[in-house]
């Protein structure tokens, strides 16, 4: 498969924008949304999205089935290409809203470009006069609008210059009332629920509670729910871990304790029982711990060779315990010390059983 970019005539300069339209619209990427300005152009034979633009705001790129390069009207390769990931992405263009699929490329001008793939899927009806562009197809009259089919252009050099501060911009957080708010919010699902809370003012987790009376089996398990959903800061996740008293005296465990920030649904535990006898969870007991750590969510870059450490390939157990490490110790032979020494002292040292030094004749 051939993808085809006609270079225009004039989108290297402003003098002329009769033969293309900017407009503004908004990616919802996985981790935050984006306001950017693609270039809606009918000489591209498909629609681009700069791999770059992927990465920094968590839009996720799939591995394309059949990598493609991209070629000029001239039939020479652009330097856009070769397209070897696919992207799809909510994308918003005022209130016409649609699920995107773009070919992930390393466009030279524009972050975003909309080509003849989404023109003829949606058959907007551009006014040059009046820099409008307008919905009224029956597919997006249908579908994709939620109110006003009207779009109007941005300015090419205004739409340029707030692609450039996106571009080099932080990461830009998801607009909307808790934008920016690191609080954990906690709602509760039925009124006989216990909101999560701290033991103490130190306690670094807040105890969870049982909505439900429920039975563990002895060596089974068994998914308690505690009637509360939580919502969690931007780059936190929820941690669940056992309660020590449960976990001391009943050998009760939690497995699958991960909470991602965007689920918003009940905060369930999976209790285990490592114990022989079975286990009765009553509604309001305290089951588990809640933990909200901050982490890293950059993403992995693959490489050939990383840096030599210390410590280097061994796998498991090459981090000696302190058993291992005495065991070690006795197997060790005592390193030989060799001292130069008198008749005299030679003679001590004999009677003591030591005949590790060389003899030295005064």
């Amino acid at each position: 498969m051939e993808n085809y970019y006609a270079a225009l005539n004039y989108t290297d300069t402003l003098e002329n924008d009769n033969d293309h339209i900017m407009v503004k619209i908004q990616l919802d990427g996985g981790r935050e949304s984006v306001t950017i300005n693609p270039m809606i152009d009918s000489g591209a034979t498909e629609d681009f999205i700069d791999g770059e633009v992927c990465n920094k705001h968590g839009i996720e790129m799939i591995q394309a089935k059949n990598p493609c390069k991209i070629y000029l009207a001239d039939r020479k390769p652009s330097a856009m290409g070769p397209v070897t990931h696919m992207a799809e992405v909510s994308m918003h263009i005022s209130s016409h809203r649609e699920l995107a699929t773009f070919q992930v490329a390393n466009p030279q001008n524009y972050e975003v470009t909309l080509g003849m793939s989404w023109l003829r899927e949606h058959n907007p009806t551009i006014d040059w006069n009046d820099k409008r562009m307008r919905f009224n197809s029956e597919r997006c009259t249908t579908w994709c609008l939620k109110s006003s089919p009207v779009a109007y252009r941005v300015p090419e050099e205004k739409a340029l210059k707030e692609n450039l501060m996106t571009r080099f911009s932080k990461v830009q957080a998801k607009k909307g009332p808790m934008a920016g708010d690191e609080s954990v919010r906690v709602k509760k699902l039925s009124d006989e629920a216990r909101v999560a809370k701290k033991g103490s003012a130190r306690a670094a987790g807040h105890d969870l509670y049982a909505n439900e009376g429920t039975n563990i089996p002895a060596r089974g398990q068994a998914i308690v729910g505690t009637g509360i959903a939580i919502g969690l800061p931007h780059n936190t996740d929820g941690r669940i871990a056992p309660q020590s008293s449960l976990a001391v005296k009943h050998r009760l465990m939690i497995n699958v304790g991960v909470i991602d920030s965007e689920y918003s649904g009940e905060v369930k535990v999976v209790m285990a029982n490592l114990g022989d006898q079975p286990y009765r969870v009553e509604k309001g007991d305290r089951i588990a711990q809640l933990f909200i750590p901050k982490f890293d969510n950059r993403e992995l870059q693959e490489v050939t060779q990383l840096d030599d450490t210390e410590r280097g390939g061994p796998e498991f157990g090459s981090s000696d315990t302190t058993r291992d490490q005495e065991v070690k110790s006795q197997r060790v032979k005592p390193q030989l010390e060799i001292n130069e020494i008198s008749a005299r002292a030679f003679g001590e040292f004999y009677r003591r059983g030591e005949t590790i030094h060389i003899l030295r004749w005064d």
